[in-house]
């Protein structure tokens, strides 16, 4: 039997132990399942009136009860020995394009390792990325990426008049006032940003992808380890349970 065999096995075993303890746990509840009789009636005289006898049997023997039950859990320690036992002995290579990146991982390992990458993948497609509208270079001054500088006006208002008709001797001059945007400098821009580039972000994606799917096929490599039976659970029960 293979390790992935004997994971399979435990799961339902353990669902079927837990329902054949608890139905026994609550039988034992029942007193009047322990309870037995058996009475005659004899009358004082011959005339006397005769009832015939009664009885009723045990139907629920505490002795069966844990018998049941110790048969059971020594199944089911048995086999979760044997799982943790092997789970010891399970370990394979995770290897990335041919190249060995850990070695000798044990299944357990993989198991948390498995679902790490799957955060991490996560992590990873939501890191910010450089806005692809600026051309960006990086700055060790800044310590971060920097925009090419690129300049823009400074302007400001400036209000003039116009003078739409001349002064006469009968009529004052018709002025209308209008304003004027006037540059007065220039603007130097640079900007700044802590993200990075998409390709480093998509290549990081990649390289998770690539792990994830390594330790899976390590994960299935390890769990086609052979189990050795290992039998614990009579020892264990005999010594409380009694032989």
């Amino acid at each position: 039997m293979k390790l992935n065999q004997i994971i399979a096995v435990t799961a339902g075993k353990k669902s079927r132990n837990q329902k054949t303890i608890t139905e026994v746990h609550h039988q034992l509840q029942k007193s009047a399942l322990l309870d037995g009789i058996a009475r005659t009636y004899r009358p004082k005289d011959e005339e006397g009136e005769k009832f015939p006898p009664e009885r009723k049997h045990v139907q629920l023997k505490v002795k069966d009860a844990v018998l049941k039950v110790k048969q059971e859990l020594a199944e089911l320690f048995d086999v979760v020995a044997t799982q943790d036992y092997t789970n010891c002995l399970a370990k394979a290579d995770v290897k990335v394009d041919g190249v060995t990146l850990v070695e000798k991982v044990p299944v357990t390992y993989l198991l948390f390792l498995e679902k790490q990458l799957v955060d991490l993948a996560t992590f990873v497609e939501k890191l910010p990325t450089l806005d692809p509208a600026e051309t960006w270079k990086f700055s060790p001054e800044a310590d971060c990426h920097a925009s090419d500088p690129y300049d823009t006006v400074k302007t400001k208002k400036v209000f003039r008049n116009h003078v739409k008709a001349e002064a006469t001797q009968q009529h004052p001059a018709q002025v209308e006032t209008y304003s004027e945007d006037v540059v007065v400098g220039y603007w130097t821009t640079i900007k700044f940003s802590g993200a990075i580039h998409s390709k480093e972000k998509n290549d990081m994606l990649e390289r998770v992808r690539k792990l994830q799917e390594s330790v899976k096929c390590a994960r299935e490599e390890a769990n086609s380890t052979d189990v050795n039976v290992v039998k614990v659970g009579a020892k264990v029960l005999d010594f409380i349970l009694g032989k």
